[in-house]
C-alpha cells in the first residue's frame, strides 16, 4: 500500500517540477493505461480490471451515439423532418469526434511499434550525461515541452467538461446538445429516456475528449524531445570552437586560453582531436533523432492525415450549422489539427536552427579532414526534418492555413448553394 507521501509525490511528477524524458513517458503511459493501451514494454503488472470496464463502457457509448445515432439522424431523420441546420451541428459532433479514435486505433495496431519508439527515445536520453551543457539545455526546451502538452491536455478535457455541464447552465431539462436525437431513445426528455441519454453522452463525450488528449500528448512529448535534441545540439556546434580552444589549453596547462598558440602544430593536432571526436559525437545524435522521427511518421502520418479530413468536414458542418450552435465544438476540433501542425512547425524549425548552427562553427578554422565531416553534416542537416499527413502534406503553419483557406472557400460556396 501507498502511503499518502507517495501518493503526493507521484501526483506531483505530472508538474513542472519534473520535465525529463522518462517522467513525461510515465506521465503520458499512466493516462493511456486508462484507455487499456500500455506504452512501456517493462511494465508487467497488467492493466486493471477497472479500465476495461471504463474503456469498454465508454467506447460502446460513443460509438452507439456519436457514429451510429449520428448517422441515423443526419441521414435518415432529418430528411424526414427536414431540419437541416440541426443535421449540420450533428454531423459536425460526429465527424469531430473522430480524430482522436483514429490516432488510437494507429498506435494500437501498431502497439509493438510504439513501444520501441518509447524505448528507443528513452535509450537515446540515457546517453545524455546529466550536468552537461547540452543536458541543461535539453532541459530548458523539454520544460517549454511540457508546458505545451499540460495545455494541451487541459484545453481538450476542460472543453468536454464544459460541454457536459452546458445542460446545468440552463433552465428545465436540456442535453449537451438538443438537436440529437439518439436511436432508440425517444421521447428523448422523458424519464428514463433523459437520464439514460445524458449518462451515454457523457460517456461518449468522455472517450472523445480523452483519447485525443492523451494520445496527442504521446506524441507531443516525443516530437518535442526531437525537438530539443536538436536546439541542445544547435548550442553545442555554435561552442564547439571555444571548447576545442578551452580544452587545449588545459592540455597544455595553459591558465588562459588567450595566450595559447593556435599556429603550434602541437595545439593544432590537440584542437583537431577533440573537434573531431565532438563532431562525431554530434552527427550520431544528429542520425538517430532523424531515425527516431522517421519512426513516429511512420506510425501516425495516416491517422494525422485523417484528422485533417476530419478537421476540414467538421468545421464545414460546423460553419454550415452556424457558430452559435457549434461555439464548443469548433475550439476541440481546431485545437487537436493546430497542434500536430505547432508540433511539426517546431520540429522544422529546430532543424532550420541546427543548419544555421553547422555553417556557424568556425568550421574555417578546422583542418581539412574536420571540413570534411562539417560538409557531411551540412548537407545532411540541409534536408529539413519535418512530419507530414500522410505523406503528402508537411504538418507547419503554412499548411494550417491552406486548410482554412479551403474549408472557407468550401462553406461560400455550399453556404450559397443552399441559399
Amino acid at each position: 500500500m501507498w502511503t499518502l507521501r507517495e501518493i503526493e509525490h507521484e501526483i506531483r511528477k505530472f508538474g513542472l517540477e519534473y520535465c525529463d524524458l522518462p517522467t513525461m513517458l510515465e506521465n503520458v503511459s499512466i493516462l493511456l493505461r486508462v484507455l487499456t493501451v500500455n506504452i512501456d514494454s517493462k511494465y508487467h503488472k497488467g492493466i486493471t480490471i477497472l479500465s476495461y470496464i471504463v474503456t469498454a463502457v465508454t467506447a460502446v457509448c460513443f460509438y452507439y451515439v456519436f457514429l451510429f445515432s449520428m448517422s441515423w439522424f443526419v441521414f435518415y431523420r432529418s430528411r424526414i423532418t427536414g431540419e437541416m441546420v440541426g443535421a449540420m451541428v450533428v454531423l459536425s459532433l460526429g465527424i469531430s469526434s473522430e480524430i482522436g479514435p483514429f490516432k488510437l486505433f494507429y498506435m494500437c495496431f501498431y502497439m509493438d511499434k510504439t513501444q520501441k519508439i518509447a524505448n528507443d527515445f528513452l535509450e537515446c536520453d540515457a546517453n545524455t550525461i546529466k550536468g552537461t551543457r547540452f543536458h541543461d539545455n535539453l532541459m530548458k526546451c523539454l520544460r517549454s515541452v511540457k508546458k505545451r502538452a499540460m495545455l494541451f491536455w487541459v484545453v481538450v478535457a476542460g472543453n468536454g467538461v464544459l460541454y457536459v455541464m452546458k445542460p446545468v447552465a440552463m433552465r428545465g431539462r436540456n442535453l449537451p446538445e438538443n438537436y440529437f436525437i439518439i436511436y432508440g431513445l425517444e421521447p428523448m426528455f422523458d424519464t428514463p429516456n433523459y437520464q439514460i441519454a445524458y449518462f451515454m453522452m457523457i460517456a461518449g463525450v468522455f472517450f472523445i475528449c480523452y483519447v485525443p488528449a492523451t494520445v496527442t500528448a504521446f506524441l507531443i512529448v516525443i516530437t518535442g524531445y526531437a525537438e530539443a535534441q536538436m536546439r541542445a545540439l544547435s548550442k553545442e556546434m555554435l561552442h564547439l570552437w571555444p571548447d576545442a580552444i578551452t580544452h587545449a589549453a588545459e592540455k597544455t596547462q595553459l591558465t588562459f586560453s588567450e595566450n595559447l598558440n593556435l599556429q603550434d602544430p602541437e595545439v593544432k593536432i590537440i584542437i583537431n582531436q577533440f573537434v573531431e571526436r565532438r563532431l562525431r559525437e554530434i552527427i550520431g545524435r544528429h542520425a538517430n533523432i532523424i531515425n527516431l522521427l522517421n519512426q513516429v511518421e511512420t506510425i501516425f502520418r495516416q491517422a494525422i492525415a485523417m484528422g485533417f479530413v476530419f478537421l476540414a468536414l467538421g468545421l464545414l458542418s460546423e460553419l454550415l450549422g452556424k457558430l452559435e450552435n457549434t461555439f464548443l465544438q469548433l475550439p476541440f476540433a481546431l485545437m487537436q489539427v493546430s497542434m500536430d501542425c505547432f508540433a511539426g512547425q517546431r520540429v522544422m524549425d529546430a532543424s532550420m536552427e541546427f543548419e544555421e548552427s553547422v555553417y556557424d562553427c568556425k568550421w574555417e578554422n578546422f583542418d581539412l579532414s574536420n571540413m570534411k565531416l562539417v560538409l557531411v553534416m551540412l548537407q545532411s542537416s540541409q534536408k529539413t526534418m519535418t512530419l507530414s499527413a500522410g505523406g503528402l502534406r508537411t504538418l507547419s503553419f503554412t499548411s494550417l492555413m491552406s486548410v482554412f483557406r479551403g474549408i472557407y472557400s468550401a462553406y461560400t460556396a455550399l453556404r450559397s448553394t443552399m441559399k
